[in-house]
């Protein structure tokens, strides 16, 4: 039986695992997994279409749709990255800042303005923290090296003011020398790692911000979803609901593992308290793939994705995804 050859760039997650060593294969298909960092994988498939499919910032994504006339990406609704975000939000060890209203009038670092997870803490500041997104200036560049540039060219409204930091110089430096207030950032500076006090998270306890957030909201924020470059998709629409079978059963394997309790697979001492907990918190299927099943989420991220001058319009979360996945078949 003849296959067609596909190739996916996403990272190397549990949740995908079976797909990259090819214990799951998608039917129809003859998969290479490209296993690369999600920044490589984004900017190689937003400046080249190098894929016939890859992992991609929801964000990204989002923008590429909204404010293309004809969008040539597709998605399917997998989300192989979720993420919290009150623990991103970074200020300099000795700042007087406590809280994000603290911020008004202030100046913030970003990567780049359209990170998804800068759009989480954006909107979650301003719906929860009294924090607008544009009572606040951004500056945008590499957080540990210079020269970092926004991955696409957006068209903001006046009233937010986004500007790139000088050539040679970092987020980081401008953070601790003062010339920034606050940074928002999906890594962890070098000197929190290196255990170094020079720079401190905003929230002091951020899980526990995030654990209110999850439990008055019942949003676990999704970060990245998968795309087809569309001239794939469209010769051969199958290849959609394919993939995402193939990443349903990969997850599965995965959730499955993770409840193995005598013999521990994973480096996690209390791994079993933790999946009660989190379960408690966001009921069995913690992680779902599916339209219906995140629609809230994704209705909350597209609003945000509006309000913060990065779409014309609010779009729909049935704009994202190609219809052969909007439903599921019953036996």
């Amino acid at each position: 039986m003849s296959t067609v050859p596909v190739t996916l760039a996403c990272w190397d997650y549990d949740r995908t695992r079976a797909l990259a060593d090819g214990t799951v294969r998608p039917a129809g298909v003859a998969l290479t997994y490209l296993n690369l960092p999600v920044e490589e994988t984004f900017f190689r498939m937003l400046r080249h279409r190098e894929f016939e499919a890859a992992e991609m910032s929801l964000s990204s994504y989002v923008t590429h749709v909204g404010c293309t006339a004809e969008p040539d990406l597709v998605a399917i609704p997998v989300f192989p990255s979720r993420a919290f975000r009150h623990h991103g939000i970074y200020v300099r060890g000795d700042s007087d800042l406590v809280k994000p209203a603290d911020l008004l009038g202030g100046v913030v670092g970003v990567p780049e303005y359209q990170l998804t997870a800068n759009v989480w803490i954006r909107g979650i500041l301003a719906d929860r923290h009294d924090l607008p997104v544009d009572a606040v200036r951004y500056r945008t560049g590499g957080m540990h090296e210079p020269g970092r540039v926004e991955k696409q060219e957006l068209d903001l409204p006046p009233r937010i003011e986004v500007e790139p930091i000088p050539p040679d110089r970092t987020l980081l430096d401008m953070l601790l020398a003062g010339e920034i207030d606050a940074l928002y950032a999906p890594r962890t500076p070098r000197p929190m790692l290196a255990g170094d006090t020079s720079v401190r998270r905003l929230f002091r306890d951020p899980r526990v911000e995030e654990e209110r957030y999850a439990a008055e909201t019942g949003i676990f924020p999704i970060m990245h979803t998968v795309v087809l470059r569309r001239d794939v998709y469209a010769a051969r629409p199958w290849l959609a609901r394919s993939l995402y079978s193939a990443f349903e059963q990969a997850k599965a394997l995965t959730e499955a593992r993770m409840g193995e309790v005598a013999a521990n697979p994973y480096m996690v001492p209390w791994l079993t308290d933790e999946l009660e907990r989190t379960r408690a918190l966001l009921g069995p299927d913690f992680w779902p793939y599916g339209l219906d099943a995140n629609r809230t989420t994704l209705a909350v991220f597209l609003r945000y994705a509006h309000e913060q001058g990065l779409t014309p319009r609010r779009l729909a979360p049935e704009e994202l995804f190609v219809p052969e996945t909007h439903e599921s078949y019953v036996i």
